[in-house]
């Protein structure tokens, strides 16, 4: 069964001062795009820079998810430090991941500038920064999904399938 990550990354939603709605909508999205079985690993971590590097380390060394996903810590804030912890655990950065995320934001919102989201690899693992709102989360992951399945092709990760009616992934054609 492939395994995919999602951690929230939010100070309150750890200390139970809120519900964990933004993880929550990355998995209702995965569950509606996605057609290849998969089981989720969950997490809801405080925005603690050690903390989210320990969590990143432990799905994609420990429990072999191919994917993962986090949601907040990524805007100007000083608390805000999932970027810093991605870049950390990583091997190789993903820079197009951020620039796509942003310019699909600023569609909505002028403050999409502020945003600090990307993505890496840690071994034949994907891991990708999504804010922390849900609507945002759609919009951004909406944005970067349809390359997602092919990168993890490229690295060694889990083959994923899209219900292409809702998701259509990018893959060339061989030959």
């Amino acid at each position: 069964m492939i395994k995919i990550g999602v951690i929230n990354v939010s100070d309150r939603a750890a200390a139970g001062v809120y519900e964990d709605t933004p993880g929550k909508a990355v998995v209702a999205l995965l569950r509606e795009w996605l057609v290849t079985p998969f089981a989720v690993d969950y997490k809801v971590v405080p925005d603690e820079q050690p903390a989210i590097e320990a969590e990143l380390r432990r799905m994609a060394d420990e429990a072999g998810c191919g994917l993962v996903v986090t949601t907040g810590g990524t805007g100007p804030a000083l608390r805000d430090v999932t970027p810093e912890a991605t870049a950390a655990v990583c091997t190789k950065l993903l820079p197009g991941f951020g620039e796509l995320m942003r310019a699909a934001s600023l569609q909505h919102v002028p403050t999409a500038i502020l945003s600090r989201q990307t993505a890496g690899i840690r071994g034949k693992t994907l891991i990708v920064n999504l804010p922390g709102r849900p609507k945002a989360i759609r919009e951004n992951l909406e944005a970067v999904f349809p390359a997602i399945p092919y990168c993890l092709d490229l690295i060694g990760g889990p083959r994923l399938e899209t219900n292409e009616a809702v998701m259509k992934a990018f893959r060339p054609r061989a030959g």
